[in-house]
């Protein structure tokens, strides 16, 4: 088990492929593969069907008795992008309104993350038998505990394998809470997590006016579920939150909200898979605290809990900044993952409208240094022209290759600093290029550099380097290329 308080934190390279290559690819794939998130202007027509197509899946998994209410939210940077509500507040009352943003829900087992939140350095503890004996609401303090587990065997070495344990977080966050000037697991977070990112419906203790806003909890058989305490389990399970509020909590561990909670440094080693699991266990990957799944070539950094009567997930996908919570009185779909359901439908959406949306890129504050044609070996081609919003772009082409010269797509350049201008292709492209019986990788040849020389007396660049494409000399020549029949390309 992992994990680290945020307090003690603060003291196959591809070959290159600008020249036609004879391989065939198998699958046509467009590019780039793992867009970059950007700024999105909404509505994004496929976005919104993908979130239509996710409301429709939810709404069909309510039913009574088993699941009969449901919160779901979808964010992405720092807006929220969609709320989902199905149900009954209380599934035992025909007049219940729906469940809101706003509804209150136990979280179970996700308590360890804010654990893991108040964590900053790294540590690792074994599997004890000795509390093993006590259950969810059992009333010792930390010192009865570590009584007991004073003369337990580890049942494997730390970092050996997964292995998720309620009793871990427990203890690590008992005891190291002691140590902060709170001197309190509740009162740290409290004070650290929850009141400065603003999450004002989640906390620990079940008072009336709290219960009176959570949706009601129910086991499979439609019976209602017991609100207990858990004792010295609290920082395992206790808390309670809203899909209104866990939203806050996505956007600052993506380092989007308004409010900064951690570092980058902090939320970078937070989020990073520490161990790869045996394929016996239920993730492919765990981390602190989170179990990581790989998807549609994306890491899903989740935390499940369930108790009496509830279930929740809480998940995030780093490289996309976007985040899908579910929050639910019941019990959780069974035979089928509703997270890596959203997901499938959610991913390949985002990443069309990422590729599709315009790039915002910088044109170069004096163009005329590059402006001109180049070659390349006498091989191929190369004009360089300004073109819309000022942005340099590169037009490639080759004496009797006027295959290349329409369908290549047009290339432009984004101003980075002096004499460095980096490749960039305008919003989806393929990646491989098919040329006849031949392919030109154009995933190797976006993003790339291109360094120019320094500047000759009449102020021109001589030619250019692509180091990333490991092609260099690429030429300035001071006339448009003729084709081999003597006419102008």
């Amino acid at each position: 088990m992992t994990a680290c308080f945020i307090w003690q934190y603060k003291l196959p390279k591809l070959e290159a492929a600008w020249e036609v290559q004879q391989d065939e690819p198998e699958v046509v794939q467009m590019c780039p593969r793992y867009p970059e998130p950007v700024p999105l202007e909404h509505p994004v027509p496929i976005l919104k069907e993908a979130l239509e197509e996710v409301d429709k899946f939810l709404k069909s998994k309510i039913q009574t008795p088993g699941l009969p209410a449901m919160s779901a939210i979808v964010t992405y940077n720092d807006t929220v992008l969609w709320t989902g509500n199905y149900g009954k507040k209380n599934g035992s009352e025909p007049s219940s309104p729906a469940p809101d943003e706003y509804t209150i829900y136990r979280l179970a087992e996700w308590g360890s993350c804010r654990s893991a939140s108040l964590m900053g350095v790294l540590s690792s503890i074994g599997l004890p038998r000795g509390l093993r004996s006590t259950n969810l609401q059992w009333k010792g303090s930390t010192r009865e505990a570590i009584q007991l587990l004073q003369d337990e065997v580890l049942v494997a070495d730390p970092g050996t394998r997964c292995h998720y344990s309620n009793l871990a977080f427990s203890l690590l966050a008992h005891v190291l809470a002691e140590q902060t000037s709170e001197g309190d697991y509740q009162r740290w977070v409290s004070d650290n997590i929850l009141d400065r990112i603003g999450m004002e419906d989640t906390g620990f203790d079940l008072s009336p006016p709290i219960v009176s806003q959570m949706a009601v909890g129910f086991y499979g058989s439609g019976q209602v579920a017991p609100l207990y305490d858990l004792g010295w389990y609290r920082p395992s399970g206790q808390m309670y939150s809203t899909a209104a509020d866990m939203a806050k909590l996505a956007m600052a561990l993506l380092g989007t909200f308004h409010r900064r909670i951690l570092e980058a440094d902090t939320l970078k080693t937070m989020l990073t898979p520490l161990f790869r699991c045996s394929s016996d266990y239920f993730a492919n990957k765990t981390g602190t605290p989170w179990e990581v799944n790989e998807q549609l070539g994306y890491d899903i950094v989740r935390k499940d809990g369930d108790l009496d009567g509830y279930s929740a997930t809480f998940s995030i996908v780093p490289k996309m900044r976007l985040s899908f919570i579910v929050l639910m009185s019941g019990i959780r779909p069974q035979g089928e993952d509703i997270v890596a359901q959203t997901y499938h439908l959610l991913i390949p959406a985002m990443e069309k409208a990422f590729r599709e949306t315009e790039k915002r890129l910088n044109p170069a504050p004096n163009p005329t240094p590059y402006l001109g044609f180049y070659t390349y070996k006498n091989l191929t081609y190369y004009e360089i022209s300004v073109g819309r919003g000022g942005v340099l772009e590169m037009q490639r082409f080759g004496a009797n290759k006027k295959q290349i010269l329409e369908r290549y797509p047009p290339i432009r350049l984004h101003f980075l600093e002096e004499r460095v201008l980096q490749v960039v292709f305008d919003k989806e492209f393929p990646c491989i290029l098919q040329l006849g019986s031949a392919s030109v990788s154009l995933e190797m040849q976006d993003r790339q550099l291109f360094n120019f020389y320094p500047l000759n007396p009449q102020g021109l660049s001589p030619g250019f380097d692509a180091p990333g494409l490991e092609i260099y000399n690429v030429q300035r020549i001071y006339h448009k290329p003729v084709s081999k029949e003597g006419r102008s390309n």
